[in-house]
């Protein structure tokens, strides 16, 4: 079974389907932290981040895995984990940039179909269910006002322990920003599937998002 969740910057679709791939024993594949570190990448290399044919030699050269540890999805990168270097401000900033490339995006949903392959998934993104995994048996697009995002993202930063000197108004700006980015760009925009459910996480706890989407997987096994 493929589950796709998508959704805006920070709306919880990493959180939620985490914990869901743990309790389902599906694969879990965060395709943002893919994008993230092509961005961590064109930085290490110097490069503009709007140089798409530099940026492809460069992911060619360093690499990009994913590596299950202690039941965590980490990122690796030239042999280095980089797990807490994409969530960086300066990645969040720019990443929206670099995920528009198209020949970015073409690599890294190869990649992420690849990743995928003929087993229980869950994957979560901006273009999932449109277009890494159109035929997902359940797709999910989940949604939060951009105040409440900004919060979450706030607090995510201090738990990771990456100091940022921005505040919450701040952080709320730069989530509208790439919002439009996201849903504007010319190749893959975010947007919901014509048969995604949408799910408005605002005023939910994580348990209750987790309790609705697998409900839904449920319903659709049921089905299969």
């Amino acid at each position: 079974m493929q589950v796709a969740i998508d959704g805006p910057a920070s709306a919880g679709k990493s959180t939620v389907a985490k914990i869901i791939a743990k309790n389902l024993s599906f694969v879990y594949i965060d395709t943002g932290a893919m994008y993230r570190a092509c961005t961590v990448i064109a930085r290490n290399h110097n490069l503009d981040y709007g140089n798409e044919e530099g940026i492809l030699k460069a992911i060619d050269q360093d690499g990009i895995e994913l590596k299950s540890e202690n039941g965590e999805q980490k990122v690796y990168s030239a042999g280095k984990n980089i797990s807490l270097e994409i969530r960086t401000p300066e990645i969040s900033a720019n990443v929206s940039q670099v995920s528009a490339l198209p020949g970015i995006r073409e690599k890294m949903v190869a990649l992420q179909r690849e990743l995928a392959g003929h087993t229980d998934v869950i994957m979560d993104g901006r273009d999932i269910g449109t277009t890494v995994l159109p035929d997902a048996e359940v797709k999910i697009f989940l949604v939060a006002s951009a105040r409440s995002r900004a919060e979450r993202r706030l607090l995510d930063l201090k738990e990771r322990g990456i100091h940022t000197d921005q505040t919450v108004e701040q952080i709320e700006a730069d989530i509208a920003a790439r919002d439009y980015k996201d849903s504007h760009r010319a190749v893959s925009p975010l947007r919901k599937a014509a048969d995604a459910i949408e799910i408005d996480t605002t005023n939910l706890s994580i348990d209750q998002v987790v309790e609705k989407i697998s409900e839904e997987i449920e319903k659709k096994s049921k089905k299969l």
